[in-house]
Formats: C-alpha cells, sequence, structure tokens
C-alpha cells in the first residue's frame, strides 16, 4: 500500500511518545506499570467471564478459549494478551508504540506462548481485512487522536456477532483528583502527564460513541479501588473513576 493510500491513523504521537519511554519497565510489577499490574486480576476477572457469557465458554476448563481469535490493541507489554494465550485463545497483540513490541516478544518467549505481537494501527488491520472474535480496548480510547473514528475502526475489525470489551476513565472532579491528584502527584503511580483530563470520557458519552460506531452495547460497571484493602474490584454502582464497558457487534 503507497503512502498517498495508507490508511488515516488515529493514533496521536505525543500519546505514543509517553508510552515508548516507559516500554522496559512493564513487567516490573514495582515499577510505573504497578498500577495496572494490580489491577490487572480484576481486568480479567470481567473480559474472561464476558467472553465466556457471549460464546458460551466453561471457564472452568482448561483452554475454554480455544477456537477463538482475539485482538489487543494497545497490547504494551503482553499484561492481557499472554492471560488469553493461556486459556487457549489464537491472539495478535498491536501497539502503536514500536518499543513495545520486542519487551511483549521476548516476555512470550520465556512464558513459553506463542503470540502474533506486530508494531501496527488499528486502521491498518482494517485495512487489510483482519477480523477477531474479541476486541481488547482496554486504558486506550483516552489516548488516541479521534475516539469516534478509533471506536468505528474497533468495530470493523470484529466479525459479526463479536465482542469488543473497552475500559477508560471517567471525565469528573473525582477522576481528576484519584487518576490525576493522586495517582500520577501524590501516589507517584504514574508519571506526571501520563493521562489528560480533558480526554477521559463519561459512560453516557462512551456508549454513544459505541453506538455511533455500530455496537450495541451490553454492560458497564466500574472498577473501584478499596484503600482499606488496597485492592480493586468490580463494582456496577460505581462508574465514577476507572470503568469498562461491553459491547456486541450485531450479527445481521
Amino acid at each position: 500500500m503507497s503512502a498517498s493510500t495508507a490508511p488515516q491513523s488515529s493514533v496521536n504521537d505525543g500519546e505514543i511518545a509517553k508510552f515508548q519511554a516507559m516500554a522496559d519497565e512493564w513487567w516490573d510489577e514495582g515499577g510505573k506499570f504497578k498500577p495496572l499490574h494490580m489491577l490487572n486480576p480484576t481486568r480479567l476477572d470481567y473480559i474472561t467471564r464476558q467472553i465466556a457469557a457471549e460464546f458460551g465458554r466453561d471457564l472452568s476448563e482448561e483452554q475454554p478459549f480455544a477456537g477463538l481469535r482475539i485482538l489487543d490493541i494497545g497490547c504494551g507489554g503482553g499484561l492481557l494478551a499472554e492471560p488469553m494465550a493461556r486459556l487457549g485463545a489464537t491472539v495478535v497483540g498491536a501497539d502503536a508504540a514500536e518499543r513495545n513490541i520486542p519487551v511483549a516478544r521476548v516476555h512470550a518467549e520465556q512464558s513459553g506462548l506463542q503470540i502474533d505481537y506486530r508494531h501496527t494501527t488499528a486502521e491498518a488491520m482494517a485495512a487489510e481485512g483482519e477480523l477477531f472474535d474479541v476486541v481488547l480496548n482496554m486504558e486506550v480510547v483516552e489516548h488516541v487522536e479521534d475516539p469516534a473514528s478509533f471506536l468505528r475502526t474497533c468495530q470493523e475489525l470484529l466479525k459479526p456477532g463479536g465482542l469488543m470489551v473497552c475500559s477508560t476513565l471517567n471525565r469528573n472532579p473525582k477522576s481528576f483528583l484519584f487518576a490525576i491528584l493522586g495517582a500520577e502527584q501524590i501516589m507517584r503511580w504514574l508519571p506526571k502527564g501520563t493521562h489528560e483530563h480533558s480526554k477521559f470520557i463519561t459512560p453516557d458519552e462512551l456508549f454513544s460513541l459505541l453506538r455511533g460506531a455500530g455496537l450495541e452495547p451490553v454492560d458497564r460497571t466500574g472498577f473501584k479501588f478499596n484503600f482499606a484493602r488496597w485492592d480493586w474490584s468490580l463494582d456496577p454502582r460505581d462508574l465514577s473513576v476507572n470503568y469498562v464497558t461491553s459491547s456486541v457487534k450485531p450479527s445481521a
């Protein structure tokens, strides 16, 4: 494909640069990605139950996701791609930050996992006609240039009847307090400037964007941090800071 006909990308170069700078720390549980390592078990709990419900899979089986093709867009170092592969799925991990890919590949090889990691964009894969049963779109939409266009592209990457799981951050004073002041400036869990509060998306806005992209939202719930227990849990009543959604591409 020539440069003149290359698909337009929703990638924001400034956002990519932030994650390029942190690429070597993806698997350091005490490093700059500590918040994701802490959140990951709760994310996986939600993701696996949504996939199992949508495709009629039994999570007690050894490889319940065998036969499913899953895309982890914005895969980073592979924190979600690796568990999906262990559950039997055929996994493609894609990231626009080039330095993330060798980190992810090396860790997968060390873990004995076969994962197709690519330095590419959602738009490039859609232009190539790639199709998936599931698209994992976790903590990405608040970093792209055009969320509406990006979600339309993710819809194109889904097979009819496919499932997209999408998480992001709500936009309100509480999320500024916890995600910007708390996580970045007080706790120093993330480097300052990792997030821009103006790019956060409310649940109603995200549902509207999903519908506009041709998807049917079917669920949303919150990721809630408990300071007393120092852990995360799912709470469908509290979407005030971190939250996650599931949506389906119509079969017809």
